[in-house]
C-alpha cells in the first residue's frame, strides 16, 4: 500500500532563475524507508518541507494515504500533521527551551486528543521515551540539560508520540558527532521495524542513506535525476550525477583512494 505519493511537485522561490523543486515524483510504501540525497542546494530539504506542508508547493500533488495534502484546509492540515511528523536537523533549535521533556513529548498527544487524562498521558509519554532510550527520570528536565544526541532522541519521541504513519527526517544526524550518529540511525532502524513506520529520510551522506533506506531519490538542481532501489542506485547508477556522488564517497582502503586520485588527475 502507498502511504505517500508525490507527483510532479514544484516549488519556485522569488529571485531564483530555476525552481528549487522541479516536477519531482516518487512514492513511499507502507513500512518502507526512502532516502532523498543530493548536495547542498539540490532542493532536498525544500522538497521535504513541501511534502510536510510547511512550505506551500506551487504545483503538483502530495497524497498521504490517498488524501491530497497540497491546498488542504487548516482543519485538514491538522489531521495531516498527526499522520505525517517531521524530525529536523538541529535538535538545539527544534525543541523549545522553556518546555520540559514531559511537555514537549506530551503536547502532540494533548493537541490531537489522543489522551486528555493527565496521568494516562504521562504514562504514554514515559512509554514513548523508553522507545527512544530515555526514561521517566527525564520528564522534568529541560532540553538544555541534554546532549545533542539525547535532544534528537527527544525530538524523535515527540514525533512518534502521536502515532504517525510517516516520519520525515530532514538531515537528523548531520549535526551530531559520528559515534552519536550511529546510535540515532540504529534507533530509527529499530523504530521502523518495531512500529512498522514509513520513513522519508533526507541526507547528503550516501553511506547513511545506504545503511537505512530501501529506495533512493537522487536530486540535483531541484530535479530528481534518478530514483530506484538501494541496490540499483549504489550498484548500478545510471545518471552521471549519481555516479559522481558515489565516486566522492570515501573508501577505507588506501589503494582504492590512490587509484581514484590518479584517475581524477588524468
Amino acid at each position: 500500500m502507498t502511504v505517500l505519493a508525490v507527483e510532479r511537485l514544484t516549488k519556485q522561490f522569488a529571485g531564483r532563475d530555476s525552481p528549487a523543486v522541479n516536477a519531482v515524483s516518487f512514492e513511499v510504501q507502507t513500512g518502507a524507508t526512502v532516502g532523498i540525497v543530493g548536495e547542498s542546494g539540490s532542493g532536498k530539504s525544500t522538497l521535504a518541507r513541501c511534502v510536510a506542508g510547511l512550505i506551500r508547493a506551487d504545483s503538483g500533488s502530495v497524497r498521504l494515504n490517498g488524501v491530497e495534502v497540497v491546498g488542504a484546509s487548516p482543519r485538514e492540515k491538522r489531521i495531516f500533521r498527526r499522520d505525517m511528523q517531521m524530525v529536523f536537523q538541529d535538535p538545539f533549535a527544534s525543541l523549545s527551551p522553556r518546555m520540559t521533556v514531559e511537555e514537549l513529548v506530551g503536547e502532540g498527544i494533548l493537541v490531537h486528543g489522543l489522551e486528555k487524562n493527565s496521568t494516562k498521558r504521562r504514562d504514554l509519554v514515559v512509554s514513548t521515551l523508553e522507545k527512544v532510550g530515555l526514561s521517566a527520570e527525564h520528564l522534568k528536565r529541560y532540553p538544555r540539560s541534554f546532549s545533542g544526541g539525547q535532544r534528537q532522541r527527544i525530538a524523535i519521541a515527540r514525533a512518534i508520540a502521536v502515532r504517525p504513519m510517516l516520519l520525515i527526517c530532514d538531515e537528523p544526524v548531520s549535526s551530531l558527532d559520528v559515534s552519536v550518529q550511529a546510535q540515532v540511525l540504529n534507533l530509527l532502524r529499530d523504530l521502523h521495524r518495531d512500529l512498522d513506520l514509513s520513513i522519508l529520510f533526507i541526507a547528503h551522506d550516501l553511506a547513511v542513506v545506504k545503511y537505512l533506506c530501501e529506495s533512493v531519490v537522487v536530486m540535483s538542481d531541484g530535479v530528481a535525476v534518478e530514483y530506484g532501489s538501494r541496490e540499483q542506485i549504489f550498484d548500478d547508477p545510471q545518471h552521471a550525477y549519481t555516479q559522481s556522488l558515489l565516486r566522492a564517497v570515501p573508501v577505507p582502503d588506501p589503494s582504492i583512494e590512490r587509484a581514484r586520485r590518479a584517475a581524477r588527475q588524468q
